[in-house]
């Protein structure tokens, strides 16, 4: 895997969380939770309740931009699943 866990739908490719203006508290959390992630992809998304525990807490750091970046269009896409997921 590759990138910062933020991508631009529109421009295309990865953002970094530091240059979104994100609290460093949130920018800690996103690396946390990319490693995790890294991690899943590695063992090949094999323990779905590791993939489930994932994607609740990409949901969760997804709202969490949003509340940041008011105003900001904010989705969130499970690489492990290949989909979108709606909150």
């Amino acid at each position: 895997m590759s990138g910062s866990g933020i991508r631009d739908a529109v421009e295309g490719g990865y953002v970094k969380a530091s240059a979104l203006g994100l609290s460093k508290p949130l920018q800690e959390r996103i690396c946390r939770w990319l490693a995790r992630y890294e991690d899943a992809h590695f063992r090949q998304y094999s323990v779905l309740e590791e993939v489930a525990d994932l994607d609740s807490e990409g949901l969760e750091i997804a709202q969490l931009i949003r509340v940041e970046l008011h105003g900001s269009k904010v989705e969130y896409f499970s690489s492990a699943r290949m989909m979108r997921i709606r909150q």
